[in-house]
């Protein structure tokens, strides 16, 4: 899965590096942060609301326009893909308190 990821995140870079007319990643680029993040944000309700819908094909499809704008947000920022990566891999060898999780969800 890394793969993909990675080279989805290699599109998007060469989008930023070498413009092409046309190209909806460029768009997003010219338009600047706020509309990335405009972008993000819809796509993360567009998801909420697909998963509330119980549509499995329908959240995955916004999970996929969600996950590309998070990328294009990244290489806006100068984020890597690996420190992403990097960051998940250190959190799935974390051990959480269970018990004290639950406690958290009750009170948000």
């Amino acid at each position: 899965m890394d793969n993909v990821l990675q080279v989805l995140y290699q599109v998007v870079q060469d989008r930023r590096e070498h413009p092409q007319e046309g190209s909806y990643t460029c768009y997003l680029f010219e338009k600047g942060l706020d509309k990335i993040l405009k972008k993000v944000g819809e796509e993360c309700t567009e998801t909420v609301i697909a998963a509330k819908n119980n549509v499995p094909s329908d959240t995955v499809g916004e999970i996929s326009d969600l996950i590309y704008h998070l990328m294009v947000l990244m290489v806006d920022q100068g984020i890597p893909l690996e420190d992403v990566m990097e960051e998940l891999r250190r959190r799935s060898l974390k051990i959480g308190n269970l018990k004290q999780m639950k406690q958290v969800d009750r009170e948000t």
